[in-house]
């Protein structure tokens, strides 16, 4: 099971807003797509297709014009890799048979296994749901640190 390069790039760039978080005006203006391209290096293109993504599961609220740019919807910690990993792939799923409607499989009217897919399914969602974006956007050393200040 691997995530998908698009879904990769969507929490390295949620990753990066998040550390953006509670600053009104970075210093050089407003956070927007072609600043996440240029701090994470996710190509321009990708990086306004993503925002439009992130932006339509309502996890980023985006104002276009003069004035405008992106934020998050909500603080990081409300937001999961879970949410992140749906906004760009669509529903989790460890196999197609778990969503609802899809019956693709040759295999679904005598498959035994199938019942436990969905155990499988929330087991996989809740770990995603555990981790929160406010984890993921803490650089890398940061966790030490904060361990070393309060020892």
């Amino acid at each position: 099971m691997r995530l998908s390069s698009l879904a990769d790039y969507a929490v390295v760039l949620m990753s990066a807003a998040a550390r953006h978080c509670g600053a009104a005006l970075l210093a050089e203006g407003k956070l927007n797509a072609t600043k996440l391209s240029a701090e994470t290096g996710v190509p321009l293109p990708t990086a306004k297709k993503l925002v439009s993504r992130l932006t339509a599961a309502g996890l980023i609220e985006s104002t276009r014009g003069v004035g405008g740019g992106i934020r998050l919807a909500r603080p990081p910690a409300s937001i999961s890799l879970a949410d992140i990993v749906e906004a760009v792939e669509g529903p989790l799923a460890i196999t197609s048979c778990v969503i609802d409607g899809n019956h693709d499989c040759k295999l679904e009217d005598g498959c035994t296994v199938k019942p436990h897919w969905g155990v499988v399914n929330r087991t996989i969602r809740e770990a995603l749901d555990n981790v929160s974006l406010a984890s993921l956007s803490e650089l890398p050393g940061a966790a030490s640190h904060k361990i070393m200040e309060h020892s």
